[in-house]
């Protein structure tokens, strides 16, 4: 090796200077003037590299956070599509349950007043068509059938044949119901405004047949309270209720709508056949509405519906919470992190302030790290064995500065090689 600006026989310049020699002696620093970048922007891109570094500790953080973080977050996604699956079907089962059994209801009242009207039909008084003999009849009907306040008879003129009340004959044969049972149809069913009452009310007939040839119609007029109050007392959350309305979308049963609901989405969505249903999300306002339908035997459509956001209330909650709790476990893993990473980072940035002390010369600084038996104490050993050589090296540099003919024997030695 050779100093202060010697050339090896190669004419390769080495060491140029070192600075003073002695206590506290520095080592010799390199000439970079050749090496300097001569492209300005090649060296705004070193600086910004260099400013850009991050350390260990910030890489440890976010390496567990991301390990911590990917796992959590599939399990997350995962629970969140089982748990909107869930709740649809439970959202959808609610609403169908609380539909069908009102269906349910109304197919049994339905029914249960078919029976009693095809009953009484087939009576020899009432098929007798002579008002003296129906007319008692008819007041048994709406004696028994407290709902009923008019039960009457129709000739095929369309005038009162008997009434169960003390009114005058009237003539119904503009109503549906009565043309319809003419015409030959099973049953009718008409919502009207009564002729007697003057009230909303609904009417079903049957004919009065002999022979196999109608000869009149059966009729009874109902105020169909009960069946409102049992379909309007469907309630459940804040928002949810049930309505019905028949074949024609007028409202039999409806919490506040008395409009006729044919185009209703709920409604326009079912089929018109017997027992169809249907599921719906459609918009109502100014906010989104999840509807079940479903179909009674006669055709008429009895419609559950809650708010959107009510409904699906629960997985927004459920939702909520999962990403709290993500949020808090990629904190704690970063301070935990933290903690950890300083006691690695710690040792670390002592062994580098070491190494800048020992390029400038300074070698008293102690190494304690050179008890460990990890990784980091094998490089702290390293470094302590680089300070001995650098001590060595220094401390005859500094002798044969001291003794010049040794400086002299040396170059004598180096002109004969």
């Amino acid at each position: 090796m050779r100093f202060d600006g010697e050339r090896s026989a190669g004419g390769v310049g080495h060491i140029r200077d070192f600075s003073q020699i002695g206590p506290g002696v520095k080592l010799a620093q390199f000439d970079t003037g050749r090496r300097r970048l001569r492209n300005p922007e090649e060296a705004l891109l070193k600086l910004g590299m260099r400013r850009l570094r991050i350390g260990i500790l910030p890489k440890l953080c976010l390496t567990m956070a991301v390990v911590m973080f990917l796992p959590l977050a599939t399990i997350w996604f995962l629970d969140y599509r089982a748990s909107v699956d869930h709740l649809s079907q439970d959202i959808e089962e609610q609403l169908s349950g609380q539909a069908d059994a009102a269906v349910s209801f109304v197919n049994v009242w339905m029914d249960a007043n078919l029976r009693m009207l095809r009953q009484n039909a087939r009576l020899q008084d009432i098929v007798s068509m002579d008002p003296a003999r129906q007319a008692p009849v008819l007041r048994s009907i709406a004696r028994e059938y407290r709902y009923v306040f008019l039960a009457h008879t129709v000739r095929p003129d369309g005038w009162n044949a008997a009434r169960s009340d003390t009114e005058a004959a009237k003539d119904y044969g503009d109503r549906e119901y009565v043309q319809r049972v003419l015409a030959g149809v099973p049953m009718g069913r008409q919502f009207v405004i009564s002729k007697t009452t003057g009230k909303p009310s609904f009417v079903i007939s049957v004919p009065i047949s002999q022979d196999g040839v109608a000869v009149g119609v059966l009729a009874i007029a109902m105020d169909i309270e009960d069946l409102t109050r049992k379909v309007t007392a469907v309630r459940f959350g804040q928002t949810g209720y049930a309505f019905l309305v028949d074949d024609s979308g007028n409202v039999v049963a409806h919490p506040s709508a008395r409009q006729n609901l044919r185009t209703h989405p709920a409604v326009a969505a079912t089929s018109s056949e017997p027992g169809a249903s249907s599921r719906t999300v459609f918009k109502e306002g100014d906010h989104a509405v999840i509807a079940y339908a479903r179909r009674t035997d006669e055709g008429w459509a009895l419609v559950a519906q809650q708010n959107y956001d009510e409904a699906y209330a629960p997985l927004r909650e459920a939702n909520r919470n999962a990403l709290i709790l993500l949020a808090g476990s990629v904190i704690f893993v970063v301070i935990v992190a933290s903690m950890l990473g300083s006691r690695l980072t710690r040792p670390i940035r002592n062994l580098t302030d070491i190494a800048v002390h020992i390029s400038h010369g300074e070698l008293g600084a102690e190494i304690v790290e050179v008890h460990r038996s990890d990784e980091i104490g094998g490089l702290a050993r390293a470094i302590d064995r680089l300070k001995a050589s650098v001590a060595v090296a220094m401390k005859r540099l500094g002798d044969d500065r001291r003794s010049p003919a040794g400086d002299s024997a040396r170059y004598r030695t180096a002109t004969r090689t």
